[in-house]
């Protein structure tokens, strides 16, 4: 069998409503139209599971690569547990108008209801216009009967927390918080494989065909965490040349790094994949004897969990996302 080396998969753009310009102006995807809204990077969602672009590989779907290689691609505790389904969805998103006012159900209300997991996910702000804002979670600890006045009186926006956002600043949203996305605002979404959401409040906008968008207010009312908590973004420092911690949790770790010179990783102790999501600049992955995969600004790919060693080489100075489970 051949070794196993920095799997590249194919973008699946995805338009929505809300979408734009920024996948592709920005980060370079030029299949993407003026109404791109996602693009789902690295996906074992079925009837979206992600397909490899580079090496021999190419053409074989993400469940066939890990039905073949098992834990020498996703780590042998991962592929314990999750079997051929990749536990991670990673995605850009591009969001030109305020997205829906949504929240996902944890793992256990997930499983009972759709069979599926549950969804907690993180942002990584990599763009936003100016006065862009996010809303995340409550503005202060509220009943569940406060809350279905506010809704049905359209009056939700009173008790939501809003917060302005800049380029750089990472949230992280656990299954139950409430939340949206706000116009203007270009980042990198790292979640738990599940396409779950239950959408409470739309604005009375319509989609493409002039009809309401489908709520699901009967099914977040047991969804929502109704608590208050104060502190919305992850403080983190960032050097240059050295990782910065940014989330970790059971679900997935990442970091950022931002580097100008040879970083050397050692992933012996790490039994997982890990993802790079290129923020920013270029780079070489090296590998084995010298071999090498280009990454740019805009992609994504997996190093496999036998590829315990790899150095990234700048070819300009480079922003990226490492992110990994354990």
């Amino acid at each position: 069998m051949n070794r196993l080396y920095p799997l590249k998969f194919i973008p699946q753009i995805k338009d929505k409503i809300w979408g734009g310009k920024k996948l592709r102006e920005i980060l370079g995807k030029s299949e993407a139209s003026d109404k791109a809204g996602e693009s789902w990077e690295i996906s074992g969602v079925q009837g979206n599971i992600s397909i490899a672009e580079n090496g021999f590989l190419a053409g074989n779907n993400l469940q066939e690569l890990i039905e073949v290689y098992m834990g020498d691609l996703v780590g042998d505790k991962i592929y314990d547990q999750f079997g051929i389904e990749f536990p991670l969805l990673i995605k850009f998103i591009d969001a030109t108008r305020q997205l829906s006012i949504q929240v996902h159900p944890n793992d256990e209300m997930a499983l009972k209801r759709h069979g599926s997991y549950g969804k907690t996910e993180m942002w990584y702000i990599l763009q936003a216009d100016k006065n862009s804002e996010l809303i995340v979670g409550f503005n202060k600890k509220i009943e569940k009967s406060t809350y279905k006045h506010h809704l049905e009186n359209k009056s939700l926006p009173e008790i939501l927390n809003y917060v302005n956002i800049y380029a750089g600043d990472v949230i992280f949203l656990p299954a139950g918080r409430i939340h949206a996305i706000g116009s203007g605002i270009l980042l990198a979404e790292i979640q738990q494989t599940s396409d779950v959401t239950y959408r409470i409040y739309d604005f009375d906008r319509l989609d493409s065909n002039g009809n309401p968008r489908e709520l699901h207010t009967d099914l977040a009312l047991d969804a929502i965490d109704y608590n208050f908590d104060s502190k919305h973004k992850i403080d983190y420092s960032s050097k240059v040349n050295e990782p910065s911690e940014l989330v970790t949790c059971k679900y997935f770790s990442t970091n950022f790094l931002d580097f100008n010179k040879p970083v050397d990783k050692d992933y012996l102790k790490i039994d997982s994949f890990v993802i790079y999501m290129c923020l920013d600049g270029d780079f070489n992955i090296e590998y084995y004897e010298n071999e090498t995969v280009k990454v740019s600004k805009g992609d994504s790919l997996i190093i496999p969990a036998e590829l315990k060693n790899v150095r990234l080489n700048p070819v300009t100075e480079t922003k990226i996302l490492e992110v990994y489970i354990g």
